[in-house]
């Protein structure tokens, strides 16, 4: 069986569109994007787990497995994360499709998708879809590697959102900036 690092690598040669990183998450990075969520609040739902990293770090938060959905698009990972993570939902699918399957009762969405890699579109749909799924207090914790938000304030405008930057992770290949998203509103 291969290494995570070493599953998470050769997808990233095979589908680097999906994944565009060749490292996964750190562990820093992941305790840093769990750290926004617990026992209390509610449901979790993880946007492109790859490994399952950041999975692992939330469920040690203390969200219950039960409270746990996942949305990867990779049947490679997908396959994986069914193997390690007993009691949380899986759906082999794109995030975008979260607003079809679940109700708005989602306290937190934690996304590891590449967004800044994505088109602007695609990004804003993505991130549309989560706030579908959550409370009106639920929160958007997102990482990226670049210097810019991972929404314009055109794409906060039109979605009511709101951007604020949280952890700068150091210990990260290569560093990551965590961002929270509200609505603007609440």
């Amino acid at each position: 069986m291969l290494s995570d690092f070493a599953l998470f690598l050769k997808q990233a040669v095979l589908q680097p569109k999906q994944t565009s990183s060749l490292v996964p998450s750190s562990r820093a990075l992941a305790l840093a994007m769990a750290s926004h969520v617990g026992p209390l609040t509610g449901p979790v739902v993880e946007f492109g787990p790859g490994t399952g990293k950041i999975t692992q770090a939330i469920l040690d938060r203390g969200v219950a497995p039960a409270d746990l959905t996942l949305y990867e698009m990779n049947p490679v990972f997908a396959e994986q994360l069914h193997r390690h993570f007993a009691g949380v939902t899986i759906h082999t699918a794109p995030a975008q499709d979260a607003a079809n399957r679940m109700a708005p009762t989602v306290g937190a969405v934690i996304s590891g998708l590449p967004l800044l890699s994505m088109p602007r579109l695609l990004r804003r749909d993505i991130i549309a879809a989560a706030f579908r799924i959550m409370r009106p207090d639920g929160i958007f914790v997102q990482f990226t590697y670049g210097a810019n938000s991972p929404l314009t304030p055109e794409g906060q405008a039109i979605l009511g959102l709101r951007v604020e930057k949280a952890q700068k992770v150091w210990g990260n290949l290569p560093p990551a900036q965590v961002y929270l998203m509200r609505r603007a509103n609440v």
